[in-house]
């Protein structure tokens, strides 16, 4: 494929194709997939990556411009507690949100709808940190096990809130994150139902790492390969 030159492209359309490199990124391809898709290098994906986790919104934008009213505000504990509620036993797709699981860019989407206010995917995860949504930071690029490609793999966890909330907590070894927060524990079923959902979203087979797993529900996973997804291979670490 030939690659073009983003700098030459109109305003209007640099701004829609690094929104949509972005997310292609964010749902859960690799930066060079999205490179090779849309005709320009790693690098240029890269940087608008990293731009938009530091910029949020600003960092679409070809010209530089003031921020609008509302932009990079914090949420308060009201508008916190609404997110929290609204995401809490419901997926993307049942908020209307194009997403198949939870990620910090459905996050930051259902807070600019609500709330209009325009988060960075760095803030939205402070935000998880602080609600215990992400209990420590993700894992390090290129901490991939032996045998698994950074592509595919995924580490699974399981563990609860401060609030309550239980939490399946899958992180790509790349870096992006997939979440659904319960008010029960989860079933076998559901959990079939969360990997098939993240299949769907990345579009490709995973390999997912089960690691600090609740031990009180350690056979309700044990239980859940029985009837397997042909694009999911789980593995057990001890």
């Amino acid at each position: 494929m030939v690659r073009r030159d983003a700098r030459r492209l109109p305003g209007a359309a640099l701004e829609d194709l690094r929104r949509r490199a972005v997310a292609a990124v964010e749902s859960g391809r690799s930066r060079s997939e999205v490179a090779r898709l849309f005709g320009v290098s790693r690098k240029t994906v890269g940087t608008w990556v990293n731009a938009y986790r530091d910029l949020g919104e600003d960092a679409f934008r070809p010209r530089t411009r003031g921020r609008r009213p509302g932009e990079q505000l914090a949420l308060s504990p009201e508008q916190q507690a609404v997110v929290l509620e609204s995401v809490t036993g419901r997926t993307p797709e049942e908020l209307g949100l194009p997403y198949r699981v939870w990620t910090r860019q459905a996050i930051a989407e259902l807070v600019n709808r609500e709330f209009r206010i325009t988060l960075s995917l760095k803030t939205v995860s402070g935000y998880l940190a602080r609600w215990g949504v992400l209990p420590g930071p993700p894992v390090p690029r290129g901490s991939v096990p032996p045998g698994h490609r950074p592509a595919e793999g995924v580490r699974l966890t399981w563990h609860r809130t401060p609030a309550g909330q239980e939490v399946l907590l899958a992180v790509c070894y790349r870096g992006s994150v997939f979440f659904d927060l319960r008010t029960v524990p989860f079933e076998a079923a559901a959990l079939t139902d969360f990997l098939g959902r993240l299949a769907d979203q990345l579009d490709r087979p995973i390999t997912v790492v089960v690691r600090h797993w609740p031990a009180a529900h350690t056979g309700r996973v044990r239980a859940w390969p029985a009837a397997p997804d042909p694009r999911i291979t789980v593995r057990f670490l001890h």
